[in-house]
């Protein structure tokens, strides 16, 4: 009876088992499903025509829309998950170029494209599998004049499917406002980042001035002049002299919500008379030798402390870094021009003003950042410069002005 009782139990308890693991893989396959994959991109071309085909695992809503200024065709979608390789599917043709991905409010997926020449969309559909085709998206492009064009501009010529809700991005993006209104009452956020610290000195100067300590200095310096303005919430990755890994300061920007990441740094060099300010804005190719070997260098002090660099690295996905990080990286390039105009009227640049490395601490993957070299501490007369706070207030100046042009620049708010 004992043994009866024992098996019976045993195959409740089993089936149990196998009941909760159903559930739960149905619960995983609803999860999985709920997000359409787009994998892939065909694109064919006529006289006159261009036919794009985004292959999907399944369907979703959609937005199809063009802007101008640069002429632009805009594809909005919503529960959908882009593989970032379909950039580099678009092939030589006379119609688009310079294709891109982004977010659209919180998490929706925006892939854009630039036009060569002025056309009107003539269709855009959903076709379900066939044969060996699974689902298939299709837009329908065609060559107008100028004028026609125009005159299909925006949002209100959109093409939709019957299920795309415009309400669902504006209530996300008015829940993004409505936390950045209640937690930093509108002000921008500004992270400054004074480079080094502690144990790693960064560059030495001519007469034994440490990094450190200058980009300290004209950290808190250029908070006191953007505080008062009045406009801006400003935060310090450090205001004493410790260590802060590279990848730890992109989390404290993250953390603070930041509006703009800026990363201050004092140059070094083995030629002496180097001197002049330079901008840096993130590529994973650097725009010269010296950039990449810069960037090298920095990134190093999270090896100083122990920690690899590579490890940390983790902390943003692959897919956040290809979808986010494009617009944040032309936001970023647009700061960086500002900062260039501002200060070639206050002091000597480097040619080539701006240049692109992969630095560690641009690598925030949706806060716009830059890297200011203000000067060369190996020069001697830049270095007594920088040690004089009449200089680095003018540096604090020239950057305050640049601020101020990029946010109220509109065209940052979208690069789209």
């Amino acid at each position: 009876m004992k043994q009866t009782y024992g098996h019976k139990l045993k195959n409740i308890c089993c089936r149990l088992l196998l009941a909760i693991c159903f559930v739960a893989f149905q619960c995983f396959s609803f999860s999985s499903e709920a997000f359409a994959n787009i994998n892939s991109l065909r694109i064919g071309q006529g006289v006159g025509n261009i036919r794009l085909v985004f292959d999907s695992t399944s369907s979703f809503d959609y937005k199809v829309f063009l802007l101008s200024d640069p002429k632009r065709l805009i594809i909005d979608t919503q529960n959908v998950k882009v593989n970032p390789k379909i950039v580099n599917q678009l092939n030589q043709n006379t119609f688009l170029s310079n294709p891109r991905l982004g977010t659209v409010g919180v998490d929706d997926v925006r892939i854009a494209f630039n036009l060569k020449k002025p056309v009107i969309i003539k269709k855009a559909f959903l076709l379900p599998p066939q044969s060996s085709f699974g689902w298939r998206f299709v837009i329908d492009l065609e060559l107008v004049s100028e004028r026609e064009f125009s005159s299909r501009l925006g949002s209100s010529h959109a093409l939709t499917n019957d299920n795309y809700k415009e309400s669902k991005v504006a209530e996300k993006a008015s829940k993004q406002k409505q936390y950045i209104k209640e937690n930093t009452n509108q002000k921008k956020i500004i992270v400054l980042d004074p480079g080094h610290g502690g144990h790693d000195p960064g560059a030495i100067g001519y007469s034994g001035v440490y990094e450190k300590n200058i980009t300290l200095a004209m950290s808190k310096e250029l908070k006191a002049l953007l505080d008062k303005t009045g406009k801006y919430k400003v935060y310090l990755t450090r205001s004493t002299d410790k260590f802060i890994p590279l990848r730890d300061r992109i989390k404290i920007a993250r953390r603070y919500n930041a509006d703009l990441f800026m990363s201050i740094h004092a140059d070094s060099a083995k030629n002496r008379s180097a001197k002049g300010l330079s901008v840096y804005t993130l590529s994973e190719t650097a725009s010269d030798k010296e950039a990449a070997a810069l960037a090298e260098r920095e990134n190093k002090a999270d090896v100083i402390s122990g920690l690899d660099l590579g490890q940390h690295s983790k902390e943003v996905s692959d897919v956040l870094i290809n979808l986010a990080q494009r617009e944040t990286m032309n936001r970023s390039s647009e700061f960086a021009g500002f900062m260039v105009q501002e200060m070639k009227k206050k002091v000597k640049l480097v040619s080539n003003t701006h240049r692109f490395a992969g630095f560690a601490v641009l690598k925030g993957p949706d806060v716009p950042a830059v890297l200011l070299e203000i000067g060369y501490l190996s020069n001697r007369q830049e270095e007594k410069q920088l040690q004089q706070k009449s200089y680095r207030k003018k540096l604090g100046e020239a950057t305050v002005k640049a601020i101020d042009r990029y946010f109220d620049n509109m065209q940052h708010a979208s690069v789209f």
